[in-house]
């Protein structure tokens, strides 16, 4: 495939919206909107992902414009806030866009930052139940020094600890010694394909993320493999990314935990109106469509635009090559 396909993309849109903080690197999010027979959808691996992590994010994004959504079970989905590694004197802030969120996940690297994140966050909601969300960035000796420090300074306010450790041996070996219940995230989406049978014996709770999976049927059958809790989770999509994703967590028939959908928060802007973010906790389930106003404000230059574009014909072309 030499030319980009219209007729499967239309109105094949790019925007960028700046971040209100830094999140995971990133100041500006880049995603590309469309429409198909069921709707509106979005492609927004992030910048640096290659072709065959994109692919994923690409299947998921024609299922999302051209396949109804599956049986849903709730029209609205409890949502944590989400607090990147900020200064302390801005955690207020970045609360205060996660209108009646109850629950808080925050990205630590280590005990002496992360107690004083949990520590405000506590100061502001005293009740709060709280996340750890370490990106896998812990070795095993790491995790039980700093997961024995922030149990003994907090004590059982955690609701889960997210990816401490990369490896499932190390994970497996930390579940046996630490009272918290552990949360995997890149343990999935980063070997997709896998079996996931064994996810049981090293961890408590499965995220699952729309896009990064590959879409609803790819992240179900995810879970009925991994057999854990589901929490869904988001990857910093703009709101017609996120309705898709509020979209699964709908359609899990038990839901026990509160989902990562709240972070258009973390943004400028949403490119709906009104924007999805939560209000009293929860942010309602509803096929969205972007607002043209903010289309106009956030639209990235032609040459971003044909950036986008050479991303999904050089996927396509390998899908081509793969069929024959």
């Amino acid at each position: 495939m030499n030319s980009f396909p219209d007729k499967q993309f239309q109105d094949f849109t790019v925007i960028a919206i700046p971040t209100k903080t830094p999140f995971r690197g990133i100041t500006v999010r880049e995603a590309a909107i469309f429409r198909g027979s069921e709707g509106w959808s979005e492609f927004s691996p992030f910048l640096e992902y290659e072709k065959e992590e994109s692919s994923t994010w690409l299947r998921a994004a024609l299922e999302g414009a051209n396949t109804p959504w599956p049986k849903l079970y709730r029209n609205k989905v409890a949502v944590n806030a989400t607090l990147p590694m900020v200064p302390v004197d801005r955690v207020a802030g970045i609360l205060a866009g996660f209108n009646g969120c109850t629950t808080v996940k925050i990205k630590v690297n280590d005990f002496v930052s992360g107690s004083e994140l949990v520590e405000e966050t506590l100061n502001i909601l005293p009740n709060a139940k709280i996340r750890l969300d370490v990106n896998g960035s812990w070795t095993l000796d790491e995790a039980l020094l700093h997961l024995h420090d922030f149990h003994l300074r907090f004590g059982k306010v955690f609701e889960y600890i997210e990816q401490p450790c990369t490896s499932l041996a190390d994970l497996g070996k930390l579940k046996s010694q630490i009272p918290m219940k552990i949360a995997v995230d890149e343990s999935i989406r980063k070997n997709l394909g896998s079996n996931f049978s064994s996810l049981q014996e090293v961890a408590d709770i499965a995220i699952v993320k729309w896009a990064p999976t590959g879409g609803m049927a790819s992240a179900h059958a995810i879970a009925i493999q991994a057999g854990l809790p589901i929490v869904v989770s988001s990857a910093l999509d703009t709101g017609i990314g996120i309705s898709h994703s509020l979209a699964l967590a709908a359609s899990f028939e038990s839901l026990d935990y509160a989902c990562g959908l709240g972070t258009i928060a973390l943004l400028e802007s949403d490119i709906a109106t009104p924007p999805l973010i939560p209000q009293e906790g929860v942010i309602e389930v509803k096929r969205v469509e972007p607002d043209f106003k903010l289309i106009e404000k956030y639209r990235v230059s032609d040459d971003r635009v044909q950036w986008w574009k050479n991303r999904v014909i050089e996927i396509i072309k390998d899908w081509e090559e793969w069929d024959q």
